[in-house]
């Protein structure tokens, strides 16, 4: 399935959805290697198999097999990690804040890819996830490195749009199975 088609998918309320989608899908402000990393781990993270073959199908082509790969594992292991760090934030014991998570994550040390593509899609993933360390810890180092925050933003808005596409078509679903 395209992103065309899956933008077919949608209702007509989700109009505007189709048009982010569309836009997006050619956002200048990311490398393409960024951009459909970030629209790949997305779209893993949004855990809907439409919106995953579509994406995939998609950007999946436009990324070196060890780009992709690293895309793959950013959604892997944000899944953890954002899970994790969530739970020591919002914990109401501060000592899980201090100490350490005792959980491998090897591949963002070397993730196959320039540090700094991983960090975006890592945040990205992370904004689908709702770990605002997670977010906020990538955020800062891609800063730091240089990063705009125009391709910040960017691939948030991706992250955004993705996954409320994913959202709709379950509701769509789950309104059809009733």
């Amino acid at each position: 399935m395209s992103l065309a088609a899956l933008s077919d998918r949608l209702p007509d309320y989700a109009k505007d959805l189709k048009l982010n989608l569309s836009s997006l899908a050619s956002e200048v402000s990311l490398t393409e290697q960024q951009r459909a990393g970030t629209f790949v781990a997305s779209a893993l993270a949004s855990r809907n198999a439409a919106v995953s073959e579509a994406v995939l199908a998609e950007f999946g082509p436009k990324l070196s097999p060890e780009a992709l790969t690293a895309a793959k594992t950013s959604a892997a292991i944000m899944a953890m990690n954002n899970i994790y760090y969530r739970f020591a934030h919002l914990a109401s014991s501060p000592d899980y804040k201090t100490m350490p998570a005792k959980l491998r994550m090897n591949a963002m040390a070397k993730p196959g890819v320039d540090k700094l593509d991983f960090e975006l899609w890592s945040l990205a993933v992370s904004a689908v996830n709702g770990c605002g360390m997670c977010i906020d810890s990538h955020e800062k180092i891609l800063r730091q490195a240089g990063v705009s925050a125009e391709a910040v933003q960017a691939a948030a808005r991706i992250a955004a749009v993705v996954h409320a596409v994913a959202a709709t078509l379950e509701g769509e679903t789950a309104a059809q199975a009733a």
